[in-house]
């Protein structure tokens, strides 16, 4: 049921404070302007009888006198299998010049999944990245960041496991993309043949900043109701330091009183709230979520990361453009090293990685002028190799041609006894 009124009593930014009665948090309102435009706003804050509203564009040319129209309903999502292919804003138009989607309306930010009704994580997700699938798997399920500063390709990262995974159905969301890049996502979608599979919800620097809010909400509403449809789907969000940023701003707009670093006290649940949508639902499909996370400086303490830390399963950290082994871990990874994966999978990983660490002090003690031993030019040989067919973001190889790769790479360096794996895995896998 509309309710109309004409009180507007401020306007600071793109908030408007309406007096009014009986609106609800997140209700959706128009605006109706003098010169007949009609805009979106959705309703931040309740007190008494003010209301604030945060307006989708802007409160640019809306006066004291105009109409403000509660709707009585909040902003839904939209789904249907029309969605696949498509690009859509955070407030779910589309914006790839295509038709209107109907389908169900979907309510936005519902609790997440009854723990009681999960199941515990045990598949793999194949990225064909070997610095993932070999070293820190991929759970279906899992909650994962890419940590990452401002010039890292982890754009290119979310392209490539959106184009080489196993997932049905792949969701993007961007918040505060140029332009640039959100064209990079569609193209990329278009040139590996993955479109048709994926769903985009864009915020762009440019749009207004509620919608960046929105965009996350949009893409795991439609992700919960592909994933009891018994669709496997992979949700990809870039960037989540642009969503708290949203907040913070918006909250400084209302002159709430700030907390670490001017961001709201809220933070770690607002992005719990998000995160905790992962879920693997029993007897039917599954939700599997990597955000980028962009630390402001590398800070890895900042309270982004340091929330977003505490929430998830582990970090993929991007480092000069590589995934560096030291900084990522998957805490899941357990489930399936060995299990669903080779017997060889983790003696493998382990002993790759121990030699890798062990190549950086040669490498320390080259640039430092001694003397280097025999060994040490074994470990510089393999590092060199090992940076080249293993963290190299460009290698595509399947889990199986990765832990090939890692033998022949061992063998290419060291003898079977230098490596400091069982026998038994030496005499099946140490290429003859």
């Amino acid at each position: 049921m509309r309710k109309v009124y004409q009180q507007i009593l401020d306007l600071k930014g793109n908030l408007i404070t309406v007096k009014a009665k009986g609106a609800f948090l997140g209700e959706l309102a128009e605006i109706s302007r003098k010169d007949g435009r009609v805009g979106l706003a959705s309703v931040l804050r309740i007190d008494n009888d003010k209301v604030t509203l945060q307006a989708f564009d802007g409160t640019r040319g809306v006066s004291t006198t105009d109409e403000v129209a509660f709707l009585g309903r909040s902003m839904k999502a939209i789904f249907s299998n029309q969605l696949l292919g498509r690009q859509f804003s955070g407030s779910g138009k589309p914006i790839d010049h295509g038709p209107e989607v109907f389908g169900e309306a979907v309510d936005l930010a519902t609790p997440s999944f009854n723990p009681v009704k999960r199941v515990i994580p045990k598949n793999l997700v194949r990225t064909n990245i070997p610095m993932i699938d070999v070293f820190n798997c991929l759970v279906r399920s899992q909650k994962i960041p890419i940590f990452s500063i401002a010039g890292e390709p982890y754009n290119q990262l979310l392209m490539r496991i959106a184009n080489q995974t196993d997932a049905d159905v792949v969701i993007i969301g961007g918040m505060g993309l140029r332009f640039d890049d959100y064209r990079a996502f569609i193209d990329n979608a278009e040139n590996s043949g993955s479109l048709s599979k994926t769903v985009m919800f864009i915020h762009q620097a440019t749009d207004p900043v509620v919608e960046c809010l929105l965009v996350p909400d949009m893409a795991l509403a439609c992700a919960e109701k592909y994933a009891i449809h018994d669709k496997n789907v992979l949700v990809l969000l870039t960037d989540m330091t642009a969503y708290a940023d949203a907040i913070k701003e918006i909250m400084i707009t209302m002159d709430q009183i700030p907390s670490n670093r001017g961001y709201p006290g809220s933070l770690y649940s607002d992005l719990a709230a998000r995160y905790e949508k992962a879920v693997e639902i029993e007897g039917s499909g599954s939700i599997t979520i990597i955000t980028v996370t962009t630390m402001p400086g590398g800070d890895v303490t900042h309270p982004i990361p340091d929330n977003t830390g505490y929430i998830t399963e582990g970090q993929f950290y991007l480092h000069g453009g590589r995934i560096d082994p030291f900084g990522s871990l998957s805490r899941l990874k357990q489930q399936v090293i060995g299990k669903v994966t080779r017997e060889d999978h983790g003696d493998l990983s382990n002993a790759m990685i121990r030699l890798y660490a062990d190549s950086k002090k040669a490498k320390e003690r080259q640039a430092m002028g001694f003397k280097l031993s025999r060994w040490d030019n074994k470990l510089i040989n393999y590092q060199q190799e090992f940076e080249a067919s293993m963290m190299n973001l460009q290698v595509n190889m399947t889990l199986e041609e990765a832990l090939n790769k890692g033998w022949s790479i061992l063998a290419d360096n060291f003898e079977p006894e230098e490596v400091g794996i069982k026998q038994s895995l030496i005499s099946a896998y140490w290429p003859k």
